[in-house]
């Protein structure tokens, strides 16, 4: 048995799912650890193209079980409307293939009103949320204020609980931000509603997890967003409020015990941030709108335009040590076959100092980014398999980031389709 964790290196959209898609033929067990519906893996395979915010990206393989762990921000109204539209194209959603964990908190209509009271607060100064509710559900569940999936099942104890919580968050929204207070029989409708489409997929799913493991069974642990957007290592406080690396697989999958012995890393081959907060090798004007245009660099969930630049060595090779990668896929190869020079952003300038380290959060905002250029290939690289057949400034450009970031560059992705890809 091998177990394998899937992490962003960067900002996020590196563009995880599709390396789930791929490799999920390898693996028995594909979960979901941390996160929530405020950012989209896309998928490109026989059954069309999908943008996946909860769903598991094994949602495509038959006879792969699809755990969605007690790490994540569970959303029933957002994960319903999903499945729907997944449903819709051909993809069998079953409780034999999707199980969620009955230790998952559930994102409540609150939370999501929070987030955009918030940001509305903050002005100038947001944190460039995509106002799913993320943040003020993590700030609850750390406060041990949020349902429990399991409690769907006992009606009774469940009516006091949400009276209780209603009650308390109540008291935020009417006094600080001066909003509409929440009604009972409003949240007791939803809680009812929803009760009822997912009890049959809610279960002990660590169980099933520890079943999996003895029975010698692969497991798959999906990550969301990046190293850079990690609550504890990121660009603070542009982050997250979950731990994107794959330390906190064994802990969000609902499996504490669990090993894992792989770890990929998905690393674009430029870069490109969805959100507020510093980035250093950011482009801007017709050179940042011809590369956005190229790869089509717009945010999965939210469709905000994403900021781009050069491949960021030094932030990169941060990302990499954080869940301490053991692989490197690298994504989107073929997007820059239209420059004839390839820039890097190789080191950092901060105070009239190059630096390699990536610096404390603060100083991020003092750092400019130190550009080196490569030759590019300039040819259509999209349907290329082998890496011999890459020409040879791809492959050059291919080996000095795998020399700079220190990890194997194991995948080099050449296309958005699931064979759309190289393995060294």
């Amino acid at each position: 048995m091998a177990n394998c964790a899937i992490v962003g290196i960067n900002w996020g959209d590196e563009g995880k799912g599709r390396m789930v898609d791929l490799l999920t033929e390898k693996y028995d067990v594909v979960v979901r650890y941390q996160g929530g519906g405020n950012a989209g893996h896309t998928v490109v395979n026989e059954f069309g193209k999908f943008a996946l915010h909860l769903l598991p990206s094994g949602i495509f393989r038959p006879g792969v079980v699809n755990i969605l762990g007690n790490g994540v921000a569970l959303d029933l109204e957002n994960l319903w409307s999903e499945m729907q539209t997944v449903i819709g194209q051909g993809v069998d959603i079953t409780p034999d293939k999707l199980k969620i964990s009955d230790r998952a908190s559930l994102v409540l209509p609150w939370h999501r009103e929070l987030d955009g009271l918030e940001e509305a607060r903050l002005k100038d100064k947001k944190f460039g949320s995509t106002k799913q509710g993320i943040a003020p559900f993590y700030s609850d569940k750390f406060q041990k204020k949020t349902i429990l999936a399991g409690e769907l099942f006992y009606p009774e104890h469940l009516k006091e609980h949400a009276k209780d919580l209603l009650e308390w968050k109540n008291l935020t929204l009417t006094g600080v931000y001066g909003a509409e207070p929440t009604k009972f029989e409003d949240l007791w409708a939803w809680l009812q509603d929803y009760a009822e489409k997912f009890k049959p997929f809610i279960c002990d799913t660590g169980k099933i997890m520890k079943n999996a493991v003895k029975s010698g069974k692969n497991i798959l642990f999906e990550a969301q967003l990046g190293s850079l957007r990690d609550l504890d290592y990121g660009i603070h406080p542009y982050t997250t409020s979950s731990n994107a690396i794959a330390a906190y697989a064994p802990v969000g999958s609902g499996l504490p015990s669990a090993k894992v012995d792989e770890i990929v890393g998905v690393v674009k081959a430029y870069s490109t941030c969805v959100g507020e907060g510093p980035f250093v090798c950011e482009w801007f004007g017709e050179e940042a709108d011809k590369l956005r245009e190229a790869g089509g660099e717009y945010g999965a969930k939210t469709g905000r335009p994403r900021r781009v630049g050069p491949i960021d060595i030094v932030a990169t090779g941060y990302g990499v040590e954080c869940p301490g990668a053991t692989a490197i896929a690298l994504t989107k190869m073929d997007v820059m076959s239209y420059m004839k020079k390839i820039p890097i952003c190789s080191h950092y300038e901060l105070n009239g100092e190059i630096i390699d380290d990536f610096p404390f959060p603060v100083a991020l905002n003092d750092c400019k980014p130190v550009i080196e250029y490569m030759d590019g290939w300039e040819t259509d690289i999209s349907g290329i398999r082998k890496w011999e057949a890459l020409p040879e400034n791809a492959r050059k450009y291919v080996e000095y980031v795998e020399k700079q970031i220190g990890c194997f560059i194991k995948y080099v992705s050449v296309g958005p389709e699931r064979d759309a890809y190289i393995e060294r």
